[in-house]
Order: C-alpha cells, then sequence, then structure tokens
C-alpha cells in the first residue's frame, strides 16, 4: 500500500515479472513496467513499501536478487548483490524500519536462520547476528516491525513446525526469544499483524 494505491507483483505458479497498481478511488489498474531493471520472475518472494518505493527481493528458486520499484516513474533499480546479500531463499520474510529492509529466514530445501539488512539510500546490505539467541532456522514464519523491533514467529522445516519466535533489535544486533506461555500451537504459512501494541497471530 503505498498510501494511494496497492501494488501487486509476480507471484503465480511458476513465476511471473508482471504487477499492478489499483487505485481503489476510481476503482481501476494500471500496469506497472516489465523494462529496464525489472526483476526475474518469481514466486514466494517479499514486498515492503519505504514511502516512496517497492522493494521486492528473494523468491522463486535459487533468487538472491531484487528490484525497487518507484510509482511516479513507473521505474525499477535492482537491489545490489554484493557483500552480506542474503543467499538465495524463498519464503522468508521481510519488514521496512523507517530507513532499513531486513530480511530473515526462508529457505529453499531447507532452511535458514540468518538474514540481512538493505539500505536502499547506499544500496547496501549488513548481515544480522546470527550469535546468542538467534531463533532456530525455518521458513514460512511471519515477521512484524514495532517501530525498535522485528518480531518473528512460527514457521518450520520439513522435519515439522515451531511454536517459538525471537525479537531482533537492529541498532545493537542482538536477539532475545519470544515468550513461550500460553504461545500458539505450532504452524506455518500463518499471518500476523501489528496493532501498535501486540503481535496478532492466526
Amino acid at each position: 500500500w503505498t498510501g494511494s494505491e496497492m501494488i501487486v507483483w509476480g507471484g503465480g505458479d511458476i513465476g511471473t515479472d508482471y504487477g499492478a497498481r489499483y487505485d481503489p478511488v476510481t476503482d481501476t489498474w494500471a500496469a506497472t513496467s516489465q523494462e529496464g531493471e525489472c526483476p526475474s520472475p518469481r514466486m514466494r518472494h517479499t514486498a515492503i513499501w519505504t514511502s516512496s518505493e517497492m522493494i521486492v527481493w528473494g523468491g522463486g528458486t535459487g533468487l538472491r536478487t531484487g528490484g525497487r520499484y518507484n510509482p511516479v516513474t513507473d521505474s525499477w533499480q535492482a537491489t545490489s548483490t554484493g557483500t552480506d546479500c542474503p543467499s538465495y531463499r524463498m519464503a522468508h520474510t521481510a519488514v521496512w524500519t523507517g530507513s532499513e529492509m531486513i530480511i530473515w529466514g526462508g529457505g529453499d530445501i531447507g532452511a535458514f536462520n540468518t538474514g540481512s539488512r538493505y539500505n536502499p539510500t547506499s544500496d547496501s546490505w549488513v548481515a544480522t547476528s546470527t550469535g546468542s539467541g538467534v531463533p532456530d532456522p525455518r521458513s514460512g514464519h511471519t515477521a512484524i516491525w514495532t517501530g525498535s523491533e522485528m518480531i518473528i514467529w512460527g514457521g518450520g522445516t520439513p522435519a515439522g513446525s515451531y511454536s517459538t519466535g525471537g525479537h531482533y533489535n537492529p541498532v545493537s544486533d542482538t536477539w532475545y526469544p519470544t515468550a513461550t506461555l500460553d504461545a500458539p500451537d505450532a504452524r506455518n504459512m500463518h499471518t500476523a499483524v501489528w496493532t501498535g501494541s501486540e503481535m496478532i497471530v492466526w
């Protein structure tokens, strides 16, 4: 959601590289550009809104690339694949902090408990901590941004699902676990939202 339009992009059965912008006031659609540095076709990727651009990243099979879409100019700019760019993955999560996009978890055949922070101003990546408190590897989890922390919860691996999660503070680059008392049953591919004071999982 841009503030005035909804932008959908990619997805499908085998992955696509096209999308459209929906204006609810006029009830009309306008296609997004497929020119220039538009990302390659993909599914199970992530997308966040920065206040001026939509950034899509990952997804598909073997993709560790992404793109920044500007709806004003209807144009794309590729995201960096340099130092600390995450390894290829899908079914990961992404949140926007106000200055950075944080990618975490996901997988292909297995699952990862790694991630990275992308700064669109410098077009650069910084890896997230894998030290004390980092959650177990997983995909199909959820993530929300509280205003100061990213909270991830649930998800799993081919061996089973989790009912655990973690708080990540990008300022200190540290993790600590979420409470387990009264936590929902283990699950993946669920949903989560932030109310301003609580994360709701369902």
